[in-house]
């Protein structure tokens, strides 16, 4: 085959569907590569790389949008702005879910002190968790 990847090649070297692949051309963050003479869409390393890093930023939690913004030719102190946006928005997160965690917790012990009862009270536990994080 010579120099380029078809689109299912492009797809198993950046670890996605093809589908994933035509989705990015569909909305832009990825080019329409030109055709070969079979027709086929050949892509090439620098496509490749675009895939895998459209992937690790949808990893971290950049939208599609995010993403587009971080594609564009932009200056530092733009992008270093999406970042610290996505850490306040992690930091949200992960207070939310230490909550969660503690309340977790908190019924699995109740669950457990109170098995040789027959009765779970995870239920009540958890109104009250939820009753309390409403005040």
């Amino acid at each position: 085959m010579g120099a380029g990847f078809t689109v299912g090649r492009l797809a198993g070297a950046a670890g996605v569907p093809t589908s994933t692949v035509r989705y990015y051309e569909r909305t832009g963050l990825l080019r329409r590569p030109p055709r070969s003479l079979a027709n086929y869409r050949l892509y090439d390393e620098d496509d490749v790389y675009r895939v895998r890093f459209i992937r690790a930023a949808q990893a971290t939690g950049f939208t599609l949008d995010d993403v587009a913004e971080l594609l564009r030719p932009s200056p530092c102190r733009k992008v270093q702005g999406r970042i610290q946006k996505r850490l306040e928005e992690v930091s949200v997160r992960m207070r939310e879910l230490r909550q969660v965690q503690r309340v977790l917790k908190a019924a699995l012990a109740t669950c457990q002190e109170h098995e040789p009862t027959g009765r779970c009270c995870v239920i009540d536990t958890l109104s009250a968790s939820a009753r309390n994080t409403h005040r």
